[in-house]
Formats: structure tokens, sequence, C-alpha cells
């Protein structure tokens, strides 16, 4: 191996020796630490991409014997947040011994079923198909990796030449071939062939590396990349330009969110003609430079090499035609504009279908676009979920990055359209999809909630997203909302400053709707605030900030709203939070039971409107929600006692009491009432809810 250099221009040198020490001889713990610092830098590989092993002498439980066990990353993983429970254990000698039962091409599913008989450790995640890939090769610790620029060198023109005169004789090179028993057989081969290589080039796929210890093969990996990557930025230089030069000029980046807000609701309506989508939108430099360049229209039609980037992103993007600086106002004259192109995308993936299917081949998939440029403003890409898109556009960006490489280096190279169709109708991936988890009953779903920075806004938001919405927080207070989206994972909340009497923060709030997650399914008023006093105490000021958050706010989230789910022609919901003070007469609330009454009845009135949308429109009342709402802290709740004759201390207990069920009503019982709604009850709309332990005098019948 060369000599060990800790100094990279191109990639990151992450490891740690304290971190590494504290690990001690653990050899599968420092295999793990290996394979989560090279996934924690995309350059070397994305989500889920690549795989490492390591090996390591065991005693087996049956004999006593010592013998050798691979550690390998199981199917569906990520090195990137690999732990022990995602790796599979097998006997090292019992996976060569395939060789002897090996068929050939046409045996390949065949023998990923007789890795469950290599078994070692009974706690394994099901193996990968590299498994093969990993255990010929007679190296402690084994690195198979996705880097931008090794995929790069494995996707261009004459990419055999390239690797010589990048690495000389110290790295062997092989063929593409579609994963599997035989490309282990090909690696074993080339190593037999070239003894003393540090390395094996996969063309059109990849990189393997190896070491002794962890830490070698991490340096050989790194030195490796390293030195493709100056390679190509050496080429690039040489030639001047990447892609042809500029061909359209990006518009500036406010102007770029502004359009992307407009478009994306209309995108997603279209990418969801057959199951609704999430997005996602992209304008990083590394975008731009393609997406504006004269190179795009040859390049992006050729579709990606690497099989981890198109089983993400399908095989090739869809490109508009739209003018940079379209006016995206009137959405149905650009929505007359963009059909045509969506249908032309189907069809032309149908004719792929159609072209490359065999006998046994699954069903065809949905054949609308992952991946979508709009030249001058950005890229945009739809999938199941918010974690799936993102990882698409990642993946794209990286296969942008390979396309640069290769075209610097002699030129670009895909994949024949029969490889790509036989990878992604593969029928092991066809199983492994099969085998994915139900998907839950919000999932796909996008909700904004205001009033989300605490009480009962949050505790909806909580209970949308644990049902798998994606949701948009929005609330006046920005400390709020920070700790309320601190509460959840990655991918699952944005947030949004929004001040309801505002129609500019409205839209500002459905813009980053738009910008995040696509659009918006479910939107649900819950912001508000009460005011408890006699009518001669009660002033306009009162009034009026009671009008206009509870009723005007709603108004106008509700058109704002309706603006973009008509966009996406998914139908919807509006969900209002109001009271039961909006049915009930009380004293001391004259200015809140007539604002709560305004909401109820506007959304009776939306319903009517906006069914032949299929907007359904509906309201939930709580009533006597203390503990956990907002609106409970301070004067209101002084109000509330001083009406009742009661001590702040006792409204818990006298609102349980005086309800037919004598319970305490908790925000995330608003929650379930408004879950219910939106998920359960699909074929209502107009109606209230009342969740308030039954109140026989706000009963709506």
């Amino acid at each position: 191996m060369n000599n060990l250099t800790k100094s990279f221009k191109y990639v990151d040198y992450l490891w740690d020796d304290k971190k590494a020490e504290s690990l001690g001889d653990n050899q599968v713990d420092l295999f793990l630490y290996r394979s989560n610092i090279l996934g924690a830098d995309l350059r070397i590989t994305n989500y889920g991409g690549g795989n490492t092993s390591c090996k390591t002498i065991e005693k087996d439980p049956l004999t006593n014997a010592e013998v050798e066990v691979m550690w390998v990353k199981g199917s569906g993983g990520d090195i990137g947040t690999l732990t022990r429970s995602g790796i599979a254990g097998l006997y090292t000698n019992r996976l060569r011994d395939l060789k002897k039962v090996y068929g050939g091409l046409a045996d390949e599913d065949r023998m990923v079923g007789l890795f469950n008989h290599c078994i070692y450790d009974l706690d394994s995640k099901a193996p990968s198909i590299d498994t093969p890939l990993h255990g010929l090769l007679p190296f402690a610790h084994i690195d198979h990796l996705h880097p931008d620029a090794l995929i790069a060198v494995a996707a261009a023109e004459d990419s055999e030449k390239v690797t010589k005169e990048i690495w000389g004789d110290t790295m062997g090179w092989v063929p593409w071939q579609r994963p599997g028993f035989d490309l282990g057989l090909q690696l074993e081969k080339c190593l037999n062939d070239n003894p003393g290589i540090r390395g094996i080039i996969l063309g059109s796929h990849g990189l393997f590396t190896w070491g002794d210890t962890s830490y070698e093969c991490y340096m050989n990996s790194l030195e490796v990349i390293e030195m493709a990557s100056e390679f190509i930025e050496k080429k690039i230089k040489e030639k001047g330009s990447v892609f042809g030069g500029q061909k359209v000029q990006s518009l500036a980046k406010e102007e770029r969110l502004e359009k992307a807000a407009q478009l994306m609701p209309l995108l997603r309506g279209l990418c969801s003609s057959e199951n609704q989508m999430i997005g996602h939108f992209s304008d990083n430099d590394v975008v731009l430079e393609y997406i504006n360049s004269h190179d795009l229209e040859r390049l992006a039609p050729m579709g990606t090499s690497c099989p981890d980037h198109f089983l993400r992103t399908k095989i090739q993007p869809l490109v508009l035609t739209l003018d940079t600086n379209e006016d995206l106002t009137d959405s149905k004259a650009i929505l007359a504009k963009l059909q045509p192109a969506f249908e032309a995308y189907r069809q032309e993936y149908a004719n792929y279908y159609n072209t490359c299917k065999k006998d046994n081949s699954p069903a065809m998939r949905d054949p609308n676009p992952v991946i979508i440029i709009y030249p001058g403003v950005g890229m945009f890409s739809f999938a199941k979920n918010k974690q799936t898109t993102r990882v698409a556009s990642e993946f794209y960006i990286n296969a942008i990055n390979v396309m640069r490489g290769a075209e610097a280096i002699t030129s670009y190279t895909s994949l024949p359209r029969q490889e790509a169709f036989d990878i992604e109708y593969w029928l092991l991936e066809e199983a492994k999809l099969s085998r994915m988890p139900k998907e839950q009953p919000l999932s796909r779903k996008i909700a904004l909630v205001t009033g989300a920075g605490g009480g009962i806004g949050k505790a909806i938001a909580d209970k949308l997203a644990a049902e798998g919405a994606n949701v948009v927080l929005t609330d006046i207070n920005e400390d709020s909302l920070k700790e309320a989206h601190a509460t959840y994972k990655r991918d699952v909340s944005t947030y949004a400053i929004c001040n309801v009497t505002s129609n500019q923060s409205i839209r500002e709030a459905f813009n980053k709707a738009c910008l995040e997650f696509g659009g918006v399914d479910i939107i649900v008023h819950s912001a508000g605030l009460a005011i408890s006093k006699p009518v001669e105490e009660t002033t306009e000021k009162d009034w009026d900030i009671l009008q206009n958050v509870l009723v005007k706010g709603q108004f106008e989230l509700a058109q704002v709203g309706v603006e973009v789910m008509r966009k996406q022609n998914l139908g919807g919901n509006f969900i209002s939070i109001a009271s039961k003070n909006g049915l009930v007469a009380g004293p001391n609330n004259v200015a809140y039971g007539t604002a709560k009454a305004a909401q109820q009845h506007m959304a009776r009135l939306l319903a009517a409107e906006l069914a032949p949308d299929k907007i359904r429109v509906n309201t939930v009342n709580p009533d006597g929600v203390i503990v956990g709402s907002k609106i409970w802290e301070g004067a209101w709740a002084e109000g509330r006692a001083k009406a009742n004759g009661i001590t702040v201390e006792e409204l818990p207990a006298f609102y349980a009491k005086r309800n037919l069920l004598n319970e305490i009503i908790y925000p995330e019982d608003i929650a379930n009432g408004v879950f219910s709604l939106v998920a359960i009850l699909d074929k209502t709309t107009g109606n209230i809810v009342n969740v308030d332990g039954g109140m026989a005098n706000a009963f709506v019948r």
C-alpha cells in the first residue's frame, strides 16, 4: 500500500484515534465505525449505497473449532447508520463452498437463497446480493463504495485504459456485470491475475478496496478516491469548462424559490396520477451548473450508470421546456403546458418497459418521473415519502458529478437500457419491495398546523406525524417552533413563523410547505387565544383580535390553502379547531363565543363550496382542555374560574365533573378527533365533532 496520509482535498478524513482506541481489538466494532464515517461523506457513498465487511475468527458453537466468519452489511441497510443489528454474519468457508453448486448466470437468484445456509450469527440481517463479492476475496476488511469520482472513471469511455492511467498496475478492473455470485467470481479472478493490487474498479458501478485492518482499509479507500478526484479536476482545468458551458442563466435565489414554490403543487399533482407523492427541491451550485448547460439536452436522456442511482431516480429525468421567466401565476395555462410533457414521459417509460420486459417480469411500476429539471430554476424530485425523495435528489446529484467527471476524462457512457431494466425489474428487487412494511394511514400526506408551537396545535401535529404525515408547524413564536421542530426526526417536519392575521405571512408559510414537501393536503387552524370578559368590559381591541385571529385568520388560511390544493387536484382536508362556546351561550364570553360560532359556520359554508374539489371541511370542538393548553395560561383561566365561582386550581376537576363521562380532556384527545376526520371518516364534510366528554347543551342534534 502507498504511504498513508491524512491530508485529503476531495474527501473528508474522519477517523478519530481516541474513538477507535476505545473499541479496542473488537474488529466488528471497528468495521462498523469505519462504515459510519465512510457513509457520513456523500461524495463517497449515498444513503443505502455500498457495503462494507470484516472477517474474524470465531468459535463454532457446534464443534468448538475456530472458524472464519465474515460480517457484512445486510440487505437494505445504510453504512452511514449501520449498527450490529444491520449486519449478517456468515461462515466464510461455507460461502466459498457455494462455488461447487453454482450453475452460472441463470442460477443467480437461487444462490441468494443459499446464503441463508451459510449463516453463523442467528441474529443476522438478511444477506444482500453483494455478499459473495466480499466473501470470495481473502482480505480482513473490505469496502465496496460508490464514490462520484470512481463511478466517473467506471462510466467513462475507455474506462479500463483510464484506470491504468491513474493507478498503473495497482488497481484491477472488471467490466460491467450485474451484482451477484458471478461478479464475486470475477473479482476473485481479477485478484488472482493481478496479485498485489490495492483495489478493483467495477465498470459502470463502483469500487472495491481493502486492508488488513479497519484503519488501513479506510485509508486505502480514501487514497484511491482522492487520486481519482485529483485526476478529474486536472482534466476539467485542461478543458476549461464542463457540460459544454452555460446555456441558460439562473434566476436570482429568491426568484428561484418563489417559482419553485408556485410550481411544486402542479408538479406534485401530475406526479401523483397513480400514487400520491412527496416533493423535494434543490438548486445548489452542482445542480445549476448541469441543468443550465449546453450538454443537458444530450446527457439527461442517456440516464444514469450506477444501479444504485437509477433504482432511486428512474432511468432518466423529465426536463421541462418552460421558459426561465415563465409567468406561473396562471396555473391552468401552466398545467396545459406541463401535461403533454408528462404524458410523453409516461409513454416513453411504458415503451421502455414493453421493449425490455420478459415473461416473468413484474408488472410495470408507476411511470411518472422521479427527477424533474427546470433550467434556470432547479431540480425537483417526487417519491413516496420525504426521505425517499430527498435521497433520490442526492443520488441524482451524485449522477451529475459522475457525468461531470466522465465527460472531463473522455466521455460519459450509461448502461444499455436492457441492462438497466434487468436491474430495475429484477425479481429479487421486487421481492425486497414486497417485504416493505405497510404504509401508515397518513403516509404521503402533508399537514400544515397553525398554533403548533405548543398546546393543542403541537399535540395535533404530533398525532398526524405519528400516523405518517409530514407536518409544517406554524406559530408566531419562533422559539416555540424551534423547540417543537426539534422533537421530530429528520424528514418529518419543517416550520414557518406565521401570523394568521397577515395574508403575506400565511402565503410564506404555504410557500415553505410547497418547497419542503411539495404542497399541502391537511390544514388545521388551531392558532387562537381566549378572552373572557363581561360585555361592558369587552373592548374594541378585544373584539378585533379575536375576529382577526380566529375568523379572518381561518378565512385567509382557507383561501390560500385551497389555491394550493386546487393546483394539486388531489382533494384535501381543512379542520377548524373551534369550541363548545360556539354552540352554547354562557356569561362573560360574548366576543370569544361569537368568533367561535363564526368559525363553525364558515366551515359549513366552505364544505358546501369545496365539495366538488373533494376538499372536506370539518370542525373539532374542544371544551375544558385545561391541562397542556396554551389558552388556559393566565387571564382566560382566571376569567373562567371567576365566572364559575371557583379557583384556578379547581378548574380541571370542575370541568371533568360537568361532562357526562366525567373525563378530563387533554390536547391529545383533540388530536384524535382531528385524526378521525382526516384519516377515518373519509366521507364526512361540514360536520362538527365535539371532544368534550359529553356536554348535553352542546349536542349538535
